[in-house]
């Protein structure tokens, strides 16, 4: 059997976690869920998909990936399954489907609403439903009809030019640092050995460190992280309030043209 990750906006002061937990395994007790985050900002799908993109490949493939995320039971909404660098995810079709991966899916199905019913917790009665079938064996075609129809968004990307990158901040995540969708290969392909300096908000910096400590507490650092992703951040402090940066927030890489 698949394991299945759950990821929602529904925090967890609340009943809801549970409840999809208990339906899924209510069908198959011997299914394992791995929770990704129950802290994804309300309604907020660019965060939910973040977070996703960032971790769903440490899975093995073959995962379930179920998604509860500005999932509120509307009677126009529609409701996938789809299968994306050989994970399954289920989910609500509100774009988030194409925000997790640059591939597009290589199949998709609507989810059946076997009852015929509009529900106010669709994520407990459709979605936590279809992935337990995923993950107890069921075909795609078993849980819903196939088709090529979905919600598509376009991701935020950088801009580069021989002389500077323009990125923007595309998380704040939950210690104030600022993760840009600057990515390292791409600065190390533009740099060649130039200088540079990288203007955030009213500072700016002209090194790129190797550890989040590897300067004095109070002070900025910019590393790529693990994503390989452009970060910025105060040593034991929140670089979101004290930069006054945040989700969006402008970010540029200025190369010295004199060193051509």
């Amino acid at each position: 059997m698949a394991i299945i990750t759950f990821m929602s906006d529904f925090g967890m002061s609340d009943h809801y976690v549970s409840a999809i937990k208990a339906k899924v395994i209510s069908i198959n007790p011997g299914l394992r869920i791995f929770d990704i985050s129950h802290q994804i900002d309300p309604f907020n799908i660019a965060h939910g998909a973040f977070v996703l993109k960032s971790v769903f490949r440490d899975f093995p493939k073959g995962t379930i990936h179920l998604i509860s995320i500005n999932s509120h039971g509307e009677k126009s909404n529609r409701y996938l399954a789809a299968k994306i660098e050989g994970h399954f995810f289920v989910g609500p079709d509100n774009g988030i489907f194409s925000l997790i991966s640059e591939e597009e899916p290589s199949m998709i199905a609507e989810l059946f609403n076997n009852d015929n019913q509009h529900t106010s917790f669709p994520s407990k009665h459709i979605l936590a439903k279809a992935a337990a079938m995923l993950a107890s064996g069921s075909g795609l075609n078993d849980i819903g009809t196939y088709t090529k129809e979905y919600l598509q968004k376009i991701d935020r990307k950088f801009r580069a030019t021989k002389k500077q990158i323009s990125g923007n901040v595309i998380q704040v995540d939950h210690y104030g640092n600022l993760i840009t969708n600057i990515e390292e290969e791409v600065f190390n392909i533009l740099r060649k050995d130039r200088k540079f300096m990288i203007h955030f908000g009213r500072e700016k910096a002209d090194k790129i460190h190797d550890c989040y400590n590897e300067n004095d507490d109070g002070d900025c650092f910019v590393l790529f992280n693990d994503l390989g992703l452009l970060e910025i951040g105060i040593n034991k402090g929140s670089a979101s309030k004290l930069l006054g940066m945040k989700y969006d927030s402008p970010i540029s890489i200025i190369f010295d043209e004199s060193e051509n």
